[in-house]
C-alpha cells in the first residue's frame, strides 16, 4: 500500500512516466507501467489502480492511445520542434556557453528519453563562438519589464578590447528609451531611441551590462523619427539588414538573375523591379544607407549600385581602395 498523499499523486506519477518513457514507437503495457513507478517512486500499484488514473489522465484531456499498449500522443512540444528551439540556443551567439548550455537541458528534457539521440550534435557546443557576458538573461528580463511599463533603462555598453574581454566604451551610463527586442543573425539587439536624438538607435544585447530600469518614462514612439505610426517591425528589419542607425533611403540596384532569392532573404518581398532583361534584373528597395554599402560590398560581384549618385560613388571608392591593397 501506499500512503494517502503519494496514492493522491500516483495520476502524476504515470503521467511522468509516460512522458519520460513512451512515445508512438514505445508504447507502455499496465505491467511496464507498475515496474517503473516501483523502480522511480518506490510506489506499490495493481492493474486496476493504473488503469483507473489513466482513465483520469484522459478525462483530464490528456491524449492516450491505449491499444497496444499506451503512450503519451500529444506533448508540449514535437520533436522537430524540439529540435529547432535546440538549434536556435545551439548557434546563439548572444547567451554565455553555461547559459546555452543549461537551456538546452530543459529543452531535451521536454521530451522522451529516446529523443536523446536525435539532438546528439549538442555534444559540439564547447566549439560554438558564444558570448562571454554572463548577466544577458537578467538583461533581458529588466529590458522586458521596462518595455512593459513604458521606462526609461540605464546600462554599460561594451565593446571588445584586443584581450577578447568586454569592456565599457564610455564611462557614464547610456539611458535610452526602450521598443522591442528583436534577433538579428543570432544576435539580440535592443531597439530604442535616445533623448538627445530623434531617431531610432540599435544596442547589441549581449554588449549589454549592469542593465537597470529607471522610474522616468520612456519617450514614446510617435516622437521618433521612423516610429510616428508605431513599430512596424518586419519593415524596419528588411530596411536595417545590418541594424545601422539612421533613416532608409530609395536605392536602386541592378543584380543577376539569380540573385533573387538572395534579396529576398535580406530584404523581404517588399521591393519593386524596373526591369528585367539580358540576365538582369534592375530594382528599386528601401534602406539603410550605410547597411547598403557594406550590402553591396558583400554581393559586389553579383550586384551594382544605380542610385543615389553618393552612394553609388562610396561603393565605388571603397572597391578602388580595396584594390589599391591588393595589388
Amino acid at each position: 500500500m501506499y500512503a494517502t498523499g503519494s496514492k493522491k499523486m500516483l495520476n502524476m506519477l504515470i503521467l511522468e512516466i509516460l512522458k519520460e518513457y513512451s512515445d508512438k514507437e514505445h508504447r507502455l503495457t499496465q505491467q511496464e507501467i507498475i515496474r517503473l513507478l516501483k523502480e522511480n517512486y518506490d510506489m506499490e500499484c495493481d492493474r486496476r489502480s493504473v488503469r483507473n488514473n489513466i482513465d483520469s489522465l484522459i478525462e483530464l484531456g490528456y491524449d492516450i492511445p491505449t491499444d497496444n499498449g499506451c503512450y503519451l500522443a500529444e506533448r508540449e512540444f514535437e520533436d522537430a520542434e524540439l529540435r529547432m528551439l535546440i538549434d536556435s540556443v545551439l548557434f546563439s551567439r548572444t547567451i554565455s556557453q553555461a547559459q546555452a548550455k543549461r537551456l538546452i537541458d530543459k529543452l531535451i528534457h521536454q521530451g522522451s528519453r529516446y529523443f536523446l539521440p536525435k539532438v546528439a550534435h549538442v555534444s559540439n557546443l564547447p566549439l560554438m563562438a558564444y558570448s562571454e557576458n554572463k548577466q544577458v538573461m537578467y538583461t533581458l528580463d529588466v529590458l522586458n519589464d521596462a518595455i512593459e511599463e513604458k521606462k526609461k533603462v540605464a546600462f554599460i555598453y561594451n565593446t571588445y578590447g584586443t584581450d577578447g574581454k568586454l569592456h565599457p566604451r564610455r564611462a557614464e551610463e547610456y539611458i535610452v528609451n526602450p521598443y522591442q527586442m528583436v534577433a538579428n543573425n543570432g544576435r539580440y539587439y535592443l531597439i530604442s531611441n535616445t533623448d538627445n536624438h530623434d531617431n531610432v538607435a540599435h544596442y547589441r544585447i549581449d554588449r549589454i551590462t549592469d542593465c537597470r530600469m529607471l522610474d522616468e518614462a520612456a519617450k514614446p514612439q510617435k516622437k521618433v523619427k521612423g516610429l510616428e505610426n508605431g513599430l512596424n517591425l518586419p519593415k524596419h528589419m528588411a530596411e536595417h539588414i545590418y541594424l545601422f542607425c539612421g533613416e532608409s533611403i530609395p536605392v536602386v540596384l541592378e543584380a543577376e538573375d539569380g540573385m533573387t532569392d538572395d534579396i529576398i532573404d535580406w530584404f523581404g518581398k517588399d521591393f519593386r523591379i524596373l526591369s528585367q532583361k539580358d540576365g538582369k534584373i534592375k530594382l528599386r528597395v528601401n534602406c539603410n544607407e550605410n547597411a547598403m554599402f557594406y550590402w553591396a560590398l558583400q554581393y559586389g560581384a553579383y550586384v551594382e549600385v544605380l542610385e543615389p549618385k553618393n552612394l553609388r560613388d562610396k561603393v565605388k571608392n571603397a572597391v578602388a581602395e580595396m584594390n589599391q591593397k591588393y595589388t
